[in-house]
């Protein structure tokens, strides 16, 4: 199954971890400097804190994560052929992840990806 990723700017990313752990009743999945995320079962969903003390507001971006590279491949057609405008990138690190990803913004500027993980990565 996909899910739907958030991720979040955090201020304190000590005090987010423990606030989210008790949110959805669960541990972080990866935690690095200033990094964490969430594969949170129930309800579905990818939940990326990433410390940013500066940042406008809360929300980096938003995304879903799918299971495999023909999956964000069939995403872009997909969105491509509905006419919108989107870029593609291939074994990207990002997020500690090396990652095939498809981005999309909508009509408001909020910035959209579809994603696999292809590996892990020790640098963001």
């Amino acid at each position: 199954m996909s899910r739907v990723q958030l991720a979040l700017n955090v201020s304190d990313i000590d005090q987010a971890v423990e606030f989210y752990s008790k949110l959805f009743a669960t541990e972080p999945a990866k935690r690095r400097d200033g990094y964490a995320n969430f594969a949170v079962d129930e309800p579905p969903l990818k939940l990326v804190l990433i410390e940013n003390p500066d940042a406008a507001g809360t929300m980096n971006h938003l995304g879903v994560e799918v299971f495999s590279t023909d999956d964000v491949a069939a995403a872009q057609s997909r969105l491509a052929s509905d006419g919108l405008a989107t870029a593609t990138e291939e074994n990207v690190t990002c997020c500690y992840a090396l990652q095939d990803k498809v981005w999309v913004d909508d009509p408001d500027g909020a910035p959209w990806e579809i994603y696999t993980v292809l590996a892990d990565s020790d640098t963001p």
